[in-house]
């Protein structure tokens, strides 16, 4: 992924600080093969797994910083809080309720990939809250659960919304 949808930051541009701060973060786990293969999977409308995933964790990444929090622990997190590999649009299994039990399935995915701190274990873990009924702990995990819904609506919408404006702008 070149950018978060959004974003201007070019995040291979290793001449642009932000996006070399970001990268600093998520670097060993962006090239990996189990991350990458999230590429081959939707996850709202047009978007793949990996791309939302980029998206929360670039975003999270942001604010985190900004409020002097734990950046490196929500970019980590972010990237890795939705790393199962299924349409959850058709399988369903003994479990029906997908929002409820996929963040376990990508702790287990992601505790395989890297060592997960307790920031990052609480973030992948609750980022369906309140579908999951325990709340997060850490106030990143909180970012990265608010970030999360607001990437989805983002991706779920953003392309219709360009159609309805760029049809008003034409009438």
């Amino acid at each position: 992924m070149e950018k978060a949808i959004g974003s201007k930051v070019n995040l291979k541009n290793m001449e642009d600080m932000l996006a070399v701060e970001y990268m600093s973060c998520v670097w060993d786990l962006m090239d990996e093969e189990k991350v990458q293969k999230l590429d081959e999977h939707v996850q709202h409308c047009n978007t793949s797994r990996l791309q939302h995933s980029v998206n929360v964790s670039y975003y999270s990444f942001l604010v985190c910083r900004f409020m002097g929090w734990d950046y490196r622990s929500a970019a980590r997190a972010g990237l890795l809080h939705d790393m199962f590999y299924y349409d959850w649009r058709v399988t369903k299994g003994n479990r029906t309720n997908h929002a409820s039990w996929h963040p376990r399935v990508a702790y287990d995915n992601a505790r395989k990939l890297t060592q997960l701190n307790k920031i990052e274990k609480d973030a992948i873990l609750k980022h369906m809250w309140p579908c999951t009924l325990v709340p997060p702990r850490y106030k990143e995990s909180y970012v990265v659960t608010f970030v999360d819904k607001a990437c989805a609506v983002v991706e779920a919408v953003g392309q219709k919304w360009q159609k309805v404006v760029g049809a008003s702008a034409h009438s």
